[in-house]
């Protein structure tokens, strides 16, 4: 069986009297993630890029730090650790199903 080809799905959803819809949707090893600061206008950045999209998250209104832009780092961190914690287990459980077939 081959292996599952990566791709970025993005989408634009606009409807009369409502605000515009972007979805993006990473399914690729090819994904770069970065983080850093801005130094022109100090503010927090991450980064998500691909060769067919980018997502930027800096602080609101890209201004000043807020109470809300800390509780949004907070869940991006909480939502990356579990995500990474999902991945080492299906991970491991791919791996030991790979070496329980070549032994059989």
């Amino acid at each position: 069986m081959s292996e599952p080809r990566p791709y970025t799905y993005v989408t634009l959803s606009m409807r009369p009297d409502s605000a515009p819809h972007v979805g993006v949707s990473f399914h690729t090893s090819r994904l770069k993630v970065r983080a850093g600061l801005l130094i022109s206008n100090p503010r927090p950045y991450l980064e998500f890029s691909s060769h067919e999209a980018d997502v930027h998250i800096s602080t609101t209104g890209a201004g000043p730090v807020t109470d809300a832009d800390l509780a949004t780092a907070r869940e991006i961190f909480n939502a990356a650790a579990r995500y990474l914690a999902d991945c080492e287990l299906l991970h491991a459980e791919e791996s030991a199903k790979d070496a329980s077939d070549t032994a059989a």
